[in-house]
């Protein structure tokens, strides 16, 4: 097997369709796949808050408001409280990444090996955690922030607007096909009941890890914008 053009494969996009608008706009199978994993996160939110209450819980409310209050926590105590407007962000993105990464089970190609969505991501991070940065310091704060702790580095903090971004993206789309790498390998070596074990690992396991990572890193860096 030439894992070469295995991965040449992998990276290409497919077009699925094109909206009729503007001599044609091209929709990939990775905005198809976003759309129906947006979908379920809406429908899933829905179907589990609905008909709270504040007395006689179901279990159901008890076990969602459990798992939300630990992540939520989680985040919280990570960027801290000059940072916790932006907890709800980051629950989201923790949620979306994890579900993306683990889409590939029902035989679809995951949009996070897609190095364009998880460029988008980084980039929306960078964002949020410059507003957060704004938010906290003030835009005159924000700016001497740059020449912090010497003016020598300002040159420095300001490549660090786009190294962030780009590190961000990279981890999570190397990871993502790295772990695609491997199991090909593995499928190549052992053809036979392996692969399934292990693409459970990489399917759920270490898809939930990437997700935590890219979004625990972004956590840290709005907590260093808002120190």
């Amino acid at each position: 097997m030439d894992i070469g053009s295995v991965i040449t494969e992998e990276l290409e996009v497919e077009v699925l369709f094109n909206i009729p608008l503007f001599g044609g706009i091209p929709v990939t199978e990775t905005v198809v796949v976003m759309w129906i994993i947006m979908a379920v996160m809406i429908i899933g939110g829905f179907l589990l808050t609905r008909n709270l209450k504040v007395e006689n819980c179901s279990k159901r409310q008890l076990i969602v408001e459990a798992a939300y209050s630990k992540i939520y926590g989680f985040f919280r105590e990570l960027v801290g409280e000059r940072g916790e407007a932006f907890v709800p962000y980051l629950v989201i993105m923790i949620i979306f990444i994890g579900i993306s990464n683990i889409f590939g089970i029902f035989g679809v190609k995951p949009p996070t090996k897609d190095v364009t969505l998880t460029g988008v991501l980084a980039i929306m991070s960078i964002v949020i955690i410059q507003i957060a940065g704004i938010k906290a310091k003030k835009t005159k704060g924000w700016l001497k922030s740059f020449a912090s702790p010497t003016p020598i580095v300002l040159p420095i903090n300001i490549l660090e607007l786009g190294i962030k971004p780009l590190s961000l993206c990279m981890r999570l789309f190397g990871n993502v096909l790295g772990a695609f790498v491997v199991m090909k390998l593995i499928e190549a070596v052992v053809p036979v009941v392996l692969p399934s074990v292990v693409s459970l690992y990489f399917d759920f396991f270490d898809g939930c890890i990437q997700a935590y990572v890219f979004t625990f890193l972004t956590a840290l860096y709005i907590q260093e914008a808002v120190e």
